[in-house]
């Protein structure tokens, strides 16, 4: 079984770039506060990195 990471959206996504707006779609986040739990993929580290300063990252 892959490793499995929990990220959570702790800051708004109004007003940020499309593309930032689209990686926390892709993580599967829709409002403040609200968390997933992804596979720790290259794929999804990436959209992490690119919207590290709006999110927090918790190994499960």
């Amino acid at each position: 079984m892959a490793k499995q990471i929990k990220v959570t959206l702790v800051r708004s996504l109004n007003g940020r770039l499309k593309n930032h707006k689209a990686c926390a779609r892709g993580l599967g986040l829709r409002r403040m506060h609200h968390s997933t739990v992804v596979a720790d993929t290259p794929q999804n580290r990436g959209m992490i990195n690119k919207i590290a300063y709006l999110l927090r990252v918790e190994e499960v």
